[in-house]
């Protein structure tokens, strides 16, 4: 059976007119199964929001192979869908009208699309405010409704570039149970990008750590705790080592990227 989603030795140069070439990501190979719940961490600008583009079809690789469900990705596909860091919702519709969005755009049936945004929203905690705009809502309300519409047309990978890193610490640790009781219900592929050591390990069932640019896999650490998590959970011994293994990897990654700099 093919792996959900998979990089094989993907690599990614930007070549700017005029500038020098930049290499974004290196040697890039990792598999993700069906229903799997994977966190990426590493460094600003080592590659991780590129390496989510590139899953999407948004971008061009310089190298290397990307499959979904064996397939390989060479354009924008419609079983992917997408939470970015803002939720991006669009100030004249309303919250059922956002969550919508994509059923329009792919022109799917309405009764059936409609039906599958009522019941997301519940499953969202959101039931009662299909009819309100945007500005009625928190930001950890918005934020669920474009979980929501990233799920609405019944994508197989929803791919999330650190969703909660706008909010406030009390709403971040709500919205991430949240997110991960939807995804004990819904059981889609989720890979999620963030700078937060906690948030990762509350969430995972793998964490992918890269090093600084050219973004490189150094680590990929297992998290077999059991599920449902609470944020008491990162108090207990298994979170912590999981904790100082991140830290260590990131802490030498760092160290090596400054010996290369100084040397250079």
């Amino acid at each position: 059976m093919p792996h959900s989603l998979e990089f094989q030795n993907v690599n990614l140069v930007y070549r700017a007119d005029g500038r020098s070439p930049v290499e974004a990501l290196r040697s890039i190979s990792l598999a993700i199964d069906a229903s799997q719940f994977v966190t990426i961490v590493g460094p600003s600008g080592c590659g991780k929001s590129s390496l989510l583009k590139l899953a999407l079809g948004l971008q061009f690789k310089s190298g290397g192979i990307i499959r979904i469900n064996g397939q390989d990705v060479e354009k924008p596909r419609h079983d992917v869908g997408v939470v970015f860091q803002k939720p991006v919702l669009l100030p004249w519709r309303t919250v059922l009208q956002n969550v919508l969005l994509p059923a329009d755009i792919l022109h799917l049936q309405r009764d059936e699309a409609n039906r599958n945004a009522m019941e997301l929203l519940a499953l969202a905690g959101l039931a009662g405010f299909e009819h309100k705009y945007p500005n009625e809502l928190s930001g950890g309300m918005q934020q669920r409704v474009g979980i929501v519409r990233a799920l609405v047309h019944d994508p197989h990978i929803l791919l999330m570039d650190e969703p909660f890193a706008a909010l406030d610490a009390l709403t971040r640790e709500a919205m991430s149970i949240e997110l991960q009781r939807i995804w004990m219900l819904r059981k889609k592929t989720i890979v999620f990008v963030t700078h937060n050591i906690s948030e990762a390990v509350l969430l995972s069932d793998r964490v992918i750590v890269m090093s600084a640019r050219p973004g490189r896999v150094i680590a990929d650490l297992p998290n077999p705790a059991p599920r449902p998590r609470d944020i008491q959970f990162l108090s207990d011994p298994s979170a912590s080592e999981l904790s100082r293994q991140i830290r260590e990897h990131l802490t030498r990654a760092h160290a090596l990227d400054l010996a290369e700099a100084v040397t250079s």
